[in-house]
């Protein structure tokens, strides 16, 4: 079956309580679904950004909390990497001048490599992507 990738957004929308996206996880098959390292990343990187900003005992707290809790998620998800095939995927759409940010080509490229479905939120982005198939849960 088809892996239903979700895009940061959605991560983050499940995260926040989302209902929509919520109950589209629940009756989803959780072996169909998965997330990519560059959300990983965007993901680390706001957590991590958080911290270094914290000027407060509570901000700081509460950063370090929020920090666990991705950890916790990425880890009981299957995390799709950015490997060789992704790569050259990857240097293919770059090669075609497609006017999407470099992260969102990044998990692209990830789905197209193992013909999978992107969960995004902004899917206007992501239609620009030959061949990708994409899904909105959010609308």
């Amino acid at each position: 079956m088809t892996l239903l990738i979700l895009d940061t957004d959605h991560i983050s929308l499940y995260q926040r309580g989302d209902l929509n996206v919520i109950n589209r996880l629940s009756s989803a098959n959780s072996k169909n679904l998965a997330v990519t390292v560059i959300s990983l990343e965007e993901q680390m990187y706001g957590r991590l950004s958080e911290i270094k900003k914290a000027t407060s005992a509570i901000s700081l707290i509460t950063a370090y909390s929020r920090l666990e809790i991705t950890l916790d998620y990425f880890k009981s998800v299957q995390v799709l990497p950015f490997d060789q095939n992704a790569h050259t995927t990857f240097e293919s759409l770059i090669r075609q001048k497609l006017r999407v940010g470099t992260q969102d080509l990044r998990i692209a490229a990830i789905a197209l490599s193992v013909n999978g479905i992107v969960v995004p939120r902004n899917q206007k982005d992501f239609d620009k992507v030959p061949n990708l198939q994409v899904e909105n849960w959010a609308a």
